[in-house]
Protein backbone atom coordinates (compact mmCIF):
# COMPACT_ATOMS: atom_id res chain seq x y z
CA UNK A 1 0.00 0.00 0.00
CA UNK A 2 1.19 3.34 -1.30
CA UNK A 3 1.21 6.56 0.99
CA UNK A 4 -0.65 8.19 -1.66
CA UNK A 5 -3.35 5.65 -1.93
CA UNK A 6 -3.76 5.76 1.91
CA UNK A 7 -3.42 10.05 1.65
CA UNK A 8 -6.13 9.65 -0.87
CA UNK A 9 -8.29 7.47 1.24
CA UNK A 10 -8.03 9.53 4.00
CA UNK A 11 -9.03 13.05 1.94
CA UNK A 12 -11.89 11.10 0.68
CA UNK A 13 -13.28 10.38 4.50
CA UNK A 14 -12.70 13.78 5.54
CA UNK A 15 -14.47 14.71 2.65
CA UNK A 16 -17.61 12.04 2.78
CA UNK A 17 -16.43 11.75 -0.91
CA UNK A 18 -16.83 8.42 -3.16
CA UNK A 19 -14.18 7.09 -6.01
CA UNK A 20 -14.74 5.04 -8.71
CA UNK A 21 -11.83 3.65 -10.98
CA UNK A 22 -11.76 2.64 -14.49
CA UNK A 23 -8.39 1.10 -15.72
CA UNK A 24 -7.05 -0.38 -19.20
CA UNK A 25 -3.10 -0.56 -19.10
CA UNK A 26 -3.23 -0.68 -15.44
CA UNK A 27 -5.73 -3.89 -15.28
CA UNK A 28 -6.87 -3.57 -12.03
CA UNK A 29 -3.95 -2.51 -10.23
CA UNK A 30 -5.33 1.31 -9.33
CA UNK A 31 -8.34 -0.52 -7.26
CA UNK A 32 -6.02 -2.78 -5.79
CA UNK A 33 -3.58 0.03 -4.24
CA UNK A 34 -6.97 1.71 -3.28
CA UNK A 35 -8.26 -1.42 -1.39
CA UNK A 36 -5.27 -2.40 0.22
CA UNK A 37 -5.42 0.72 2.61
CA UNK A 38 -7.23 -0.16 5.30
CA UNK A 39 -11.06 1.55 5.56
CA UNK A 40 -11.44 2.10 1.76
CA UNK A 41 -14.66 0.36 1.70
CA UNK A 42 -16.16 3.24 3.34
CA UNK A 43 -14.90 5.57 0.44
CA UNK A 44 -14.35 2.90 -2.86
CA UNK A 45 -17.20 2.11 -5.05
CA UNK A 46 -15.38 0.20 -7.56
CA UNK A 47 -13.78 -0.58 -10.82
CA UNK A 48 -14.27 -1.17 -14.31
CA UNK A 49 -11.39 -2.80 -15.91
CA UNK A 50 -12.14 -2.23 -19.29
CA UNK A 51 -9.03 -4.05 -21.31
CA UNK A 52 -10.67 -4.57 -25.10
CA UNK A 53 -11.34 -0.82 -26.76
CA UNK A 54 -15.22 -1.64 -27.42
CA UNK A 55 -15.49 -1.99 -23.75
CA UNK A 56 -14.46 1.66 -23.30
CA UNK A 57 -17.55 2.51 -25.21
CA UNK A 58 -20.21 -0.11 -24.27
CA UNK A 59 -19.20 -0.18 -20.06
CA UNK A 60 -17.63 3.58 -19.63
CA UNK A 61 -19.66 5.52 -22.33
CA UNK A 62 -16.64 6.70 -24.56
CA UNK A 63 -17.44 8.02 -27.84
CA UNK A 64 -17.48 4.99 -30.45
CA UNK A 65 -16.36 7.79 -33.21
CA UNK A 66 -13.85 8.95 -30.33
CA UNK A 67 -12.23 5.36 -30.55
CA UNK A 68 -12.21 4.49 -33.99
CA UNK A 69 -10.68 8.05 -34.79
CA UNK A 70 -7.92 8.10 -31.85
CA UNK A 71 -8.16 4.48 -30.77
CA UNK A 72 -8.00 3.73 -27.09
CA UNK A 73 -4.54 5.55 -26.17
CA UNK A 74 -5.87 9.29 -26.37
CA UNK A 75 -6.09 12.15 -23.65
CA UNK A 76 -10.41 12.23 -24.50
CA UNK A 77 -10.65 8.39 -24.31
CA UNK A 78 -9.01 8.81 -20.66
CA UNK A 79 -10.97 11.63 -19.55
CA UNK A 80 -14.21 10.30 -20.63
CA UNK A 81 -13.45 6.34 -19.20
CA UNK A 82 -13.45 9.09 -15.87
CA UNK A 83 -16.52 10.78 -16.78
CA UNK A 84 -18.08 7.36 -17.37
CA UNK A 85 -17.15 5.54 -14.34
CA UNK A 86 -17.90 8.11 -12.19
CA UNK A 87 -21.24 8.33 -13.75
CA UNK A 88 -21.63 4.40 -13.86
CA UNK A 89 -20.79 3.37 -10.40
CA UNK A 90 -22.35 6.75 -8.92
CA UNK A 91 -19.16 7.79 -7.29
CA UNK A 92 -17.87 11.61 -6.50
CA UNK A 93 -14.81 11.03 -8.22
CA UNK A 94 -13.75 9.10 -11.33
CA UNK A 95 -9.87 8.01 -11.79
CA UNK A 96 -8.85 6.47 -15.49
CA UNK A 97 -6.06 4.92 -16.68
CA UNK A 98 -4.97 4.29 -20.71
CA UNK A 99 -2.16 3.53 -22.29
CA UNK A 100 0.73 1.49 -24.12
CA UNK A 101 2.56 -0.56 -21.51
CA UNK A 102 4.49 -2.80 -24.47
CA UNK A 103 5.71 -4.82 -25.68
CA UNK A 104 4.32 -3.34 -28.98
CA UNK A 105 3.20 0.15 -29.89
CA UNK A 106 -0.24 0.58 -30.21
CA UNK A 107 -3.27 2.57 -31.92
CA UNK A 108 0.33 4.77 -33.42
CA UNK A 109 1.59 5.29 -29.87
CA UNK A 110 4.89 3.87 -28.97
CA UNK A 111 5.62 1.87 -25.42
CA UNK A 112 5.22 4.45 -22.46
CA UNK A 113 2.42 6.55 -23.60
CA UNK A 114 0.03 6.74 -21.12
CA UNK A 115 -3.01 9.00 -20.33
CA UNK A 116 -3.82 9.00 -16.86
CA UNK A 117 -7.64 11.09 -15.82
CA UNK A 118 -9.35 12.94 -12.69
CA UNK A 119 -13.13 13.22 -13.43
CA UNK A 120 -14.66 15.18 -9.96
CA UNK A 121 -17.33 17.18 -8.51
CA UNK A 122 -16.55 20.55 -8.92
CA UNK A 123 -14.77 22.70 -12.14
CA UNK A 124 -11.13 22.14 -12.07
CA UNK A 125 -8.58 24.81 -12.81
CA UNK A 126 -8.47 23.42 -16.54
CA UNK A 127 -12.02 25.00 -16.94
CA UNK A 128 -13.62 21.79 -17.79
CA UNK A 129 -17.82 21.97 -16.73
CA UNK A 130 -16.98 18.16 -15.78
CA UNK A 131 -14.30 18.94 -13.30
CA UNK A 132 -12.17 16.99 -15.41
CA UNK A 133 -8.19 17.11 -15.92
CA UNK A 134 -6.10 14.76 -17.82
CA UNK A 135 -2.59 14.31 -17.46
CA UNK A 136 -0.40 12.79 -20.13
CA UNK A 137 2.58 10.51 -19.72
CA UNK A 138 5.93 9.38 -21.37
CA UNK A 139 6.90 6.42 -19.03
CA UNK A 140 9.89 5.14 -19.76
CA UNK A 141 11.18 1.13 -17.99
CA UNK A 142 9.51 -2.11 -18.93
CA UNK A 143 5.88 -3.30 -18.69
CA UNK A 144 5.81 -4.41 -15.21
CA UNK A 145 7.62 -0.48 -14.74
CA UNK A 146 5.47 0.96 -16.73
CA UNK A 147 2.02 -0.23 -15.28
CA UNK A 148 3.34 0.89 -11.70
CA UNK A 149 4.37 4.48 -12.75
CA UNK A 150 0.84 4.38 -13.91
CA UNK A 151 -0.63 3.90 -10.85
CA UNK A 152 1.04 6.18 -8.58
CA UNK A 153 0.28 8.68 -11.39
CA UNK A 154 -3.33 8.77 -11.33
CA UNK A 155 -3.51 8.52 -8.00
CA UNK A 156 -0.78 11.49 -7.68
CA UNK A 157 -3.45 13.24 -9.60
CA UNK A 158 -6.11 12.52 -7.71
CA UNK A 159 -4.51 13.74 -4.43
CA UNK A 160 -3.35 16.83 -5.91
CA UNK A 161 -6.95 17.60 -6.90
CA UNK A 162 -8.60 16.79 -3.46
CA UNK A 163 -6.36 18.57 -2.09
CA UNK A 164 -6.47 21.65 -4.13
CA UNK A 165 -10.46 20.89 -3.78
CA UNK A 166 -9.94 21.32 0.34
CA UNK A 167 -7.76 24.46 -0.50
CA UNK A 168 -10.57 25.69 -2.30
CA UNK A 169 -13.33 25.02 0.21
CA UNK A 170 -10.68 26.76 2.98
CA UNK A 171 -10.45 30.09 1.40
CA UNK A 172 -14.00 30.22 0.31
CA UNK A 173 -14.73 29.30 4.34
CA UNK A 174 -12.06 32.22 5.37
CA UNK A 175 -13.97 34.80 2.81
CA UNK A 176 -17.32 34.01 4.38
CA UNK A 177 -15.79 34.67 8.10
CA UNK A 178 -14.09 37.56 7.15
CA UNK A 179 -17.29 39.38 5.55
CA UNK A 180 -16.62 38.68 1.56
CA UNK A 181 -13.01 39.76 1.57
Amino acid sequence: MSSTATDVVRLLKVKGGTLAVAESLTGGLVAAEITSVPGASKVFRGSVTAYATDLKHRMLGVDATLLAAQGAVDPQVAAQMAAGVRAALGADWGIATTGVAGPEPQDGRPVGTVFVAVDGPLGSDSGSARGGKVEGLRLNGDREEIRRESVRSVLALLLKELAGEQTRNERAQDTERNGGF
